[in-house]
Parts: structure tokens; sequence; C-alpha cells
């Protein structure tokens, strides 16, 4: 086995696009850094323009990409909103708690920031999910998210290369049990 050194190798994770308000109008970014812990959260670099509307509104929207969104996910994350409006790249609805949430999204997640813990260059923003909106297409017969259907596209780095989910492999806690 080699070592090679200090990699942050926990990927692919899925692909997002956040959305919150600044200056009065929707705008929006491509985010790969995210994680889960008791609530979820979402790692900008401090230079990104939507970070001060997300630090000023304290709500954001977090939804999930899945191929039908790749193209303009990959747009509103190689183009800076302070030179670029992104205000239009996407439909949207302002949800319950006031983030604006993309309409074509298969899955959206409408969140209240907790906490912002701040490292070397990034703010990594706690977040509490208030809402989750479905389309009726990724939704099981129990209303329930069904991953197969839902198909995320998945990030991955250190390459930059968006991924397609895979097949269905068995279900938890029961290929052990062979």
């Amino acid at each position: 086995m080699k070592n090679l050194g200090s990699v942050l190798a926990l990927y692919p994770t899925p692909l997002v696009v956040v959305g919150t308000f600044s200056d009065g109008k929707p705008t929006w970014t491509l985010v790969g850094h995210l994680g889960i812990m008791d609530h979820i959260m979402v790692s900008l670099a401090k230079p990104h323009y939507i970070n001060a509307g997300i630090i000023e509104n304290k709500v954001l929207s977090v939804n999930i990409v899945d191929e039908a969104l790749l193209e303009r996910a990959d747009y509103v994350g190689c183009v800076s909103g302070r030179q670029t409006d992104k205000s239009e790249v996407f439909p949207y609805v302002v949800g319950e708690k006031g983030a604006p949430v993309i309409t074509d999204a298969p899955l959206s997640m409408e969140c209240v920031v907790e906490d912002n813990y701040e490292t070397k260059g990034f703010d990594n923003f706690i977040l509490t999910i208030a809402n989750t909106y479905a389309d009726q297409k990724v939704l099981n017969e129990n209303g329930k998210i069904d991953y197969g259907k839902l198909k995320p596209v998945l990030f991955e780095m250190p390459t930059y290369q968006y991924l397609k989910t895979g097949e269905f492999l068995g279900a938890c806690k029961s290929l052990g049990k062979k």
C-alpha cells in the first residue's frame, strides 16, 4: 500500500447548487464540498460572492444536481456572481424560509444557517434543514426519496470529474449476513 500523504479522499460527493439572495436577486453557485453530521455543512471559499448573501440572510437552498441540471449547474460554478448576474439561470420559487429554491431540481433542501465555522480561507456553513422539496417522479410508492430514480450527479475531487450514480448493490445490513 502506497502512502499518498494528506489527501482528502472522501469523494465522490453529491453535486449541489446553493442559492441565496444577494443584492435583492437570487444567486447560485456550484458546490462539491459538503458533508453530513447531525446537520449538513456547505463549505465555500471566502472570496465567493454568494457568501455575503448567506451570512446576511441566514438561509439558503441546497439543490441536488441531476443530469438535466448539470450544464447550468456547471455554468454557475464557472462564473463569479460579482461579474455575472446568475439570477435567471434557474427558474425558482421562494421557499417558506425565504431562500430561492430551483424548481427544475429534482430535490431541494431549504436550510437555515446555524453557524459559520471559519477555517483558513473557508466559510463552513452549518445548516439545519427546514424544508425538503421533491419532484414526485423521484419518490417511491411510500412517498420516500428513491435515489435510483433521483440519480444525483456525483463530484469527484481532485480530478474535477462528474460521475453518474451506479447500480443497486444490495440492501444495507444484509450483505454481511450471508
